[in-house]
């Protein structure tokens, strides 16, 4: 179904590639889109690729860490959004993590403080009557904590539980929040992990389910990740501790 090009699509953290795949769906659908990210060069060179009237996709500078400028980010979108994505993520190994404060904090920031940051501001707005949807893309890993990558786990599990909370909180405007609970994608943040290749998804299946993303909270991409979710939400402690 083609929506009017007046109902608009905020994707923080677009640069990332599910969040490329998401524009071109948002796109096929009619929707304005604001493309927002750290990495501007690039989307730029896709919007003109995708949009060359300029029309229908803008690219806007966001950074997921400067706390300070997210209210004036909001203030000064060209529209209010219909529908917020936010897709920015970071990643380091657990042991640099461990070793590392500064990478460390940034993981926490940029997956989960900078989130809460910006939402914070998108869900209080309560003169915005056209909000109709919050996607969040978490990850598996933030389903338990597991001796391999908690740290990364925590930031994502943080995360889920806090688009848990404000979809509670913003049931009463008719908001939809959805948490999108991904396993292995085949992206730049994963590039050089040694990551089974039968359980690697692609971003155009996962932006599918964005773009399609119904009203249930959590939705988990692809069959095999569905079963490996709810072994691992079950699977007692003393097995979780035998996990990578």
């Amino acid at each position: 179904m083609t929506r009017n090009s007046s109902e608009t699509v905020l994707i923080l953290g677009a640069n990332s590639d599910v969040a490329k795949e998401c524009i071109r769906k948002y796109l096929k659908k009619g929707y304005t889109i604001f493309a927002a990210s750290r990495s501007t060069e690039e989307l730029k060179v896709i919007a003109k690729e995708l949009d060359p009237s300029g029309k229908q996709i803008r690219v806007l500078y966001f950074d997921a860490t400067a706390f300070e400028g997210h209210q004036e980010f909001y203030n000064k979108l060209p529209a209010k959004p219909t529908i917020v994505v936010y897709a920015a993520g970071f990643l380091v190994a657990n042991e640099e993590a461990l070793q590392n404060w500064q990478e460390a904090f940034r993981m926490m920031n940029v997956n989960y403080s900078g989130a809460v940051s910006i939402l914070n501001i998108v869900a209080t707005d309560s003169a915005n009557t056209r909000l109709k949807r919050i996607i969040g893309i978490s990850s598996l890993s933030g389903v338990r904590g597991r001796k391999s990558n908690f740290i990364y786990g925590s930031t994502k599990s943080a995360f889920t539980q806090y688009l848990g909370g404000l979809r509670q909180y913003l049931a009463s405007r008719k908001v939809v929040v959805n948490v999108i609970v991904s396993g292995y994608i085949r992206t730049k943040i994963n590039a050089g992990l040694d990551l089974p290749e039968t359980l690697l998804m692609e971003p155009e299946f996962v932006a599918e389910k964005i773009v399609e993303a119904g009203s249930g909270f959590v939705i988990v991409p692809g069959m095999k990740w569905k079963a490996i979710y709810q072994v691992l939400k079950r699977l007692p402690e003393n097995l979780v501790a035998k996990l990578p």
